[in-house]
């Protein structure tokens, strides 16, 4: 399906893993019927309603607290002012693109349609948060995905003893 507006996967594959996470529940078909067969022309851009059902903290991670609709592409017409019919889109029509997501069982195949025909796959249950690149060059098919997973603050133990956590005092000679 064809995503107009900001088709990176810094932005978009955040969504897209959260989604299938959360709004879908893991059901891979119904994502696909959403965002595939349920769509006349394709999407003028993929918002935070895909987020629907994630928790607040992760939605504030993965948009700063904003929030937009998806929004579909309408009133697609022919030249000659007839409704446009459903185009699909292959190989060959890529010619404009620059990324392509294709949904697997296993995971989200991410191609970087400019310097390749294939891309590494994305595991569904990569954490939404990392840290993704959007250089095409770093999507080789053949590598992990360059995906940096969020770093983590340590958690300190509750039964740590004062005496450890006091700060000390200097030894005198």
């Amino acid at each position: 399906m064809y995503v107009h507006f900001d088709g990176y996967p810094d932005s978009k594959l955040p969504l897209l893993l959260a989604a299938y996470r959360h709004r879908f529940a893991g059901d891979l078909e119904a994502m696909a019927q959403h965002l595939i067969d349920d769509v006349e022309h394709g999407w003028d851009e993929l918002g935070t309603d895909l987020l629907d059902g994630a928790p607040a903290t992760l939605r504030r991670a993965l948009t700063g607290g904003a929030e937009y609709p998806s929004r579909q592409i309408t009133d697609v017409v022919n030249a000659d002012g007839s409704p446009a019919e459903r185009e699909l889109i292959t190989q060959d029509g890529t010619d404009e693109l620059e990324w392509a997501y294709v949904l697997h069982p296993h995971g989200i195949e991410v191609i970087a349609l400019q310097a390749y025909d294939r891309g590494p796959v994305v595991a569904w249950d990569t954490d939404p948060r990392g840290r993704i690149t959007a250089n095409p060059g770093a999507w080789h098919p053949d590598s992990a995905a360059p995906i940096v997973a969020p770093r983590t603050a340590p958690r300190l133990s509750t039964t740590a003893s004062a005496a450890a956590s006091a700060p000390r005092k200097a030894a005198r000679r």
